[in-house]
């Protein structure tokens, strides 16, 4: 049987470390399956999804907690079990989740304020959208106009939920955030 794992790890940051992560985890058998990892404020961050042989297991996990004697803090936890065929479980093409639904991405560009990531993701949580991937930054503005925040996600609007109802009220939002939201469906 396969085991699947989500590694949460965070380090300060220097040259070598996702070779670690990738060593130990191939030194034991297993399979780095995917990841999204970044430099934060002068630290690593990231997670990643790896599969191992299920007696092999105890060991990976004991080797991946023996890394924190270099600095690295790594949460290790129990992810959904594989196939045994060395892919994920997959809903294909991308546009509907195990509940159904419909895969959506959501772009955002605007002068950076406090509060603008908490007004989005709190219409999305009233209506049951499901964040699925999210990143943002803050950049300068062309021609020396501060900061602007710009964020990118892609959510899961679940079935029984209007995707233009959703689109209505962050729409009304952006209007008062004063920024520009894009919203369209996945494929």
């Amino acid at each position: 049987m396969i085991e699947s794992l989500v590694l949460t790890i965070i380090a300060a940051d220097r040259p070598g470390l996702v070779d670690r992560l990738a060593a130990c985890v191939a030194d034991h058998g297993g399979n780095w399956l995917e990841s999204r990892m970044c430099h934060l404020g002068g630290r690593f961050a990231g997670i990643a999804r790896v599969e191992v042989a299920a007696e092999k297991l105890t060991a990976l996990k004991r080797a991946l907690h023996g890394l924190e004697a270099d600095g690295l803090r790594i949460v290790v936890e129990s992810g959904a079990h594989s196939t045994g065929s060395g892919q994920a479980a997959s809903t294909g093409s991308g546009q509907a989740g195990a509940a159904g639904g419909v895969a959506v991405t959501i772009e955002l560009v605007g002068n950076d304020r406090p509060g603008i990531l908490r007004t989005v993701t709190g219409v999305l949580a009233a209506h049951g959208v499901n964040v699925e991937e999210l990143s943002s930054e803050c950049v300068s503005a062309p021609m020396g106009g501060g900061d602007l925040f710009q964020a990118k996600a892609r959510v899961l609007v679940p079935a029984g939920v209007k995707l233009e109802a959703v689109r209505a009220d962050l729409e009304k939002i952006a209007t008062d955030l004063m920024v520009d939201l894009k919203l369209r469906p996945v494929g």
